[in-house]
């Protein structure tokens, strides 16, 4: 049996909370093209989303681990515990919260790991933290988004080529119809890879309180002691979507570029398939900047102009500032935390 502290308690109800801003801000994405682009709903889109994100948090917890095993070091978890879990969520919960106001779509994902990173420095120093994890992540940071306005960019270029003698209308059946398996791989890539965040604290934090590390590779949906980690995260994430997400969607969704459902399939496609090989290696990546990205890519296919520029400026900026602001957070809450506990 795990020991119930009330820091224990702290980090399920920060977790979930973290859970809720995800698809206030980062899970939204999954959903963004195909209600920018009209072809659901946002009450279908969010249902068609949160059963998807469910599959994808159940079928692969290499990111959890990643999250839970691999950015700080296990003497450094085993001596401080709880103390860098609760800087870094607090951190990234109020940067993410800040920028979801504002209509800003930031990676939460990154957030977290600056803020965890950080933490672990101000607790023990550079040392702390597992550098060689932390090079593939960062380079994943920039790889990601190019990769997705690249993908987005040259699957529009092929349906250009190929549906060169195709009726606009037909084209606009067939790919609004498209659409929504594009839009249920987005959201399952985004549970096997964002979705695992919030998965990989909640058991980071049941390892520590029940000491008990086979927890890790026991991590299922049908695993008795486990199982409710996946379906607790997954709701939360879908409870943010619903009560929250419209902000970024519009975001992402209308104003970066005017989405056709052929277009909104290709930037799904490219997004999704960039967050699922991510998913494969363990490295977490942001479905924020792989959808954002692809989206820029398939719209400068039909213009340069057709991007809104100074949108996907704000969005860079809000990506850049991430990392200094929640690793700042992180090690000032690590730092006061430590003088306190």
């Amino acid at each position: 049996m795990p020991d119930v502290s009330p820091l224990f308690i702290l980090i399920i109800i920060l977790a979930i909370g973290f859970g809720v801003v995800n698809g206030f801000n980062d899970a939204a994405n999954a959903i963004a093209t195909v209600i920018g682009s009209r072809v659901l709903s946002p009450r279908k889109a969010i249902i068609l989303a949160t059963v998807f994100n469910m599959a994808g948090a159940a079928t692969g917890t290499a990111v959890a681990m990643t999250i839970g095993k691999g950015i700080l070091t296990e003497q450094v978890i085993s001596q401080f515990q709880y103390v860098p879990l609760i800087a870094a969520l607090a951190a990234v919960i109020i940067w993410a919260s800040l920028a979801t106001y504002y209509g800003l779509p930031v990676s939460l994902t990154h957030g977290f790991i600056s803020g965890l990173a950080a933490a672990g420095v101000a607790l023990a120093g550079s040392e702390a933290v597992v550098w060689g994890v932390m090079q593939r992540v960062l380079l994943a940071v920039v790889t990601a988004p190019v990769l997705g306005f690249a993908g987005g960019f040259v699957l529009m270029v092929i349906l250009f080529w190929v549906l060169r003698r195709s009726a606009p209308a037909r084209i606009r059946t067939v790919f609004s119809n498209l659409q929504i398996p594009a839009a249920a791989f987005v959201a399952y890539s985004h549970g096997k890879n964002d979705g695992q965040m919030p998965i990989g604290m909640i058991t980071l934090a049941l390892v520590i309180a029940s000491k008990d590390v086979s927890l890790w590779e026991r991590l299922s949906l049908l695993d008795h002691e486990t199982g409710w980690i996946i379906v607790v995260s997954a709701l939360a994430i879908s409870s943010g979507m619903a009560i929250g997400g419209w902000r970024v969607i519009k975001t992402v969704g209308m104003k970066i570029t005017t989405l056709r459902p052929v277009q909104g399939f290709a930037a799904q496609t490219a997004g999704a398939t960039v967050i699922e090989l991510a998913s494969r290696f363990g490295i977490p990546v942001s479905t924020t900047h792989c959808i954002s990205s692809s989206i820029m890519g398939a719209g400068a296919t039909t213009r340069l102009s057709a991007v809104r520029w100074g949108i996907a400026g704000n969005i860079v900026v809000a990506w850049i500032l991430t990392f200094p602001i929640c690793g700042g957070l992180g090690y000032v809450f690590a730092w006061l935390l430590r003088m306190v506990l």
